[in-house]
């Protein structure tokens, strides 16, 4: 019997046990986040809610039963103004979800969220190269941009980071609607 497709819904600050509880085990175990320690459910709280007060996606992945299987969430880039169109993706999947699609649903709305917020450009760092970000970003379109050798130091070994980017709506095909003249 086939399995349902996760819901994807807009994270509240009360998912924040939930998404740190799967934050803290990729800190752990993974290489897709450079951080060493895992962020407190307080710490989780506060990142949905400034996503929410600046109006960029914050997205889970539900089973059923309503419990959190992974979430996504874009934010600028970087700080700096000129780059407000640019949004960087973050999908984290539980581990017992992982291989089961959750990661592209999430990925996949978060595109259309993240398009929806203003951004025309979408940006992954891939923490470690991991092949499995890396063949989930390339299916829904973004195109390699870079890699940067032995930029993280991880579960005792160098780690490379790799970019992959793609356009959202009309891209740079056209001016921001709030573009400076």
């Amino acid at each position: 019997m086939p399995r349902a497709s996760p819901f994807i819904e807009a994270a509240t600050p009360a998912d924040a046990k939930a998404i740190a509880s799967i934050y803290a085990h990729h800190v752990a175990r993974g290489t897709g986040t450079y951080d060493i320690e895992p962020r407190s459910v307080a710490v989780t709280a506060a990142l949905v809610s400034e996503h929410i007060a600046k109006g960029w996606p914050f997205l889970v992945a539900r089973d059923a039963g309503g419990d959190v299987l992974g979430y996504a969430y874009a934010s600028q880039f970087r700080p700096r103004p000129a780059y407000r169109w640019t949004c960087e993706d973050s999908i984290y999947v539980g581990p017992a979800a992982q291989g089961r699609g959750v990661g592209r649903a999430l990925l996949e709305a978060l595109i259309g969220a993240s398009e929806a917020a203003g951004f025309r450009t979408m940006i992954a760092v891939i923490g470690g190269a991991e092949p499995a970000s890396i063949a989930l970003h390339a299916a829904c379109g973004f195109a390699h941009a870079g890699r940067l050798d032995a930029t993280g130091w991880k579960h005792g070994r160098w780690l490379d980071t790799v970019y992959m980017q793609r356009a959202l709506g009309d891209g740079s095909a056209s001016p921001p609607d709030e573009a400076d003249e």
